[in-house]
């Protein structure tokens, strides 16, 4: 019986969109699937399907709680109740307005809510949310605006002042057809198929809340696509995107490795852009794969001159728009484990929050005013004038016997072009007395 009244709903709405002088025969279908199941289970009384039932006749009365003995053991479902409510109201409320094409205001939809429960509070109502069937049925009817609430909330107070023993002889497959033939509307199946397209991820989150809402039910479907979808956000900024850079061929540009394999990297030095906030939850797995660049290293041809190891990380912060203060502790507690393998660490274009965070740390004075550069490349080139030094080729005791930082520290005062440090074979000049205005760093020293 309801697989015919859905029949009967279905077809009545094509006729009503495909032909304009049937139009009215689009929002006649849910009455005349009341009116048909009604008049068959009146005639013939079948045993075998389910009636709405005896339904009390009148409108609830006005009452004021009087005791609060049971408002502790509430809160938690209240909660619940809340959160449900919100989600499922903002999702339907989403949904029509892609539908439709008009702007959802998330706020005036929620204070509507609100309003709703506080006076029906006062009447035994059940928690006011905006559903999904009803929402849907209300939307395949016609209804455009505000106004048809207003309408159907009065013709529901009139049909529970008057109606309520016709209501009795209504079968429920007849109302489940009804929600039924509303609610297809709203699965677009398009976007499960864009999804699949352009991200695996976004569907298998569309595929879980699909299948838990059609057997579990619109409430545990809901609260579970929020949930997973909060794993994906966790996992994502606990694993934030990290890139090794290098230089694009005849410019100052660098850029992920990866994206361009024609770029190339330094003998003796790692570029390193962190592409998300730095916090707690992700500064282990960033130390992971800073570890991981400095041993394995990357494919990409490398240039400049030859040395045995790392010597140099220099980490682009631009995309880091926020650290706290459990990074900051592992950036110093990183920076003491490089200093015992005589790597430096450089930092390339911090904004101006990150910066400051790190100054009042004591970070910057840790690594160095010196360390500091506005451009990836002015780090490169500082950098590459001190591997020169390491190279086998520009070796000798006096560099032999001197430590690493202390080489490194000494004031820079040689102006070597990129383009004979790519070679390897330069030879470091004695005669230059000035400082090559784009190796300033970032943080100039003061005497």
């Amino acid at each position: 019986m309801g697989s015919t009244i859905l029949a009967i709903i279905q077809t009545m709405k094509f006729l009503g969109k495909s032909r304009k002088h049937l139009r009215f025969l689009r929002a006649m279908g849910p009455l005349t699937a009341v009116v048909l199941g009604t008049t068959f289970v009146k005639i013939y009384h079948p045993s075998s399907i389910t009636l709405v039932g005896d339904i009390p006749q009148g409108l609830p009365s006005f009452s004021i709680p009087k005791s609060f003995q049971y408002a502790k053991s509430l809160i938690s479902t209240a909660v619940l109740i809340t959160g449900v409510a919100i989600l499922e109201s903002v999702g339907i409320a989403k949904a029509l307005a892609a539908k439709n094409g008009y702007e959802l205001d998330s706020n005036q939809e929620l204070f509507g809510l609100g309003v709703a429960n506080i006076f029906g509070s006062f009447f035994s109502a059940y928690p006011t949310t905006g559903s999904f069937s009803r929402s849907a049925v209300n939307h395949e009817s016609g209804a455009k605006t505000g106004l048809s609430g207003i309408i159907s909330g009065t013709i529901m107070c009139c049909a529970l002042l008057f109606l309520t023993p016709l209501f009795e002889y209504i079968p429920q497959c007849a109302l489940a057809a009804i929600v039924i033939s509303a609610v297809i509307t709203l699965v677009d199946y398009e976007e499960a198929i864009f999804l699949w397209r352009v991200d695996k991820k976004d569907f298998l989150l569309w595929t879980i809340t699909t299948t838990t809402t059609l057997f579990l039910g619109i409430e545990i479907g809901v609260l579970v696509g929020v949930g997973v979808s909060l794993a994906f956000v966790i996992h994502e900024s606990a694993n934030p995107h990290i890139a090794v850079l290098g230089r694009l061929p005849g410019t100052t540009v660098y850029r992920n490795i990866q994206q361009y394999p024609e770029a190339y990297t330094y003998n003796g030095i790692v570029i390193v852009r962190i592409d998300a906030p730095i916090y707690f939850a992700n500064i282990s797995y960033i130390k992971d794969r800073l570890r991981e660049y400095e041993v394995v290293g990357d494919k990409s041809t490398k240039r400049g001159p030859e040395v045995e190891r790392i010597y140099f990380v220099i980490l682009e912060l631009a995309p880091v728009t926020y650290i706290d203060a459990s990074a900051v502790q592992a950036l110093k507690d990183l920076h003491q484990e490089y200093k015992s393998r005589d790597i430096q660490i450089a930092i390339s274009n911090p904004n101006q929050e990150v910066l400051l965070t790190l100054s009042k740390a004591g970070v910057v004075e840790m690594i160095g005013k010196e360390w500091y550069f506005v451009r990836v490349h002015d780090a490169v080139q500082v950098c590459l004038q001190h591997v020169q030094t390491m190279s086998p080729k520009a070796s000798d005791p006096s560099h032999e016997k001197s430590s690493f930082f202390q080489r490194i520290m000494k004031q820079r005062r040689e102006d070597i072009s990129v383009s004979e440090l790519e070679s390897g074979n330069s030879q470091m000049r004695s005669d230059s007395t000035q400082d090559d205005p784009q190796l300033e760093p970032l943080l100039s020293r003061r005497s």
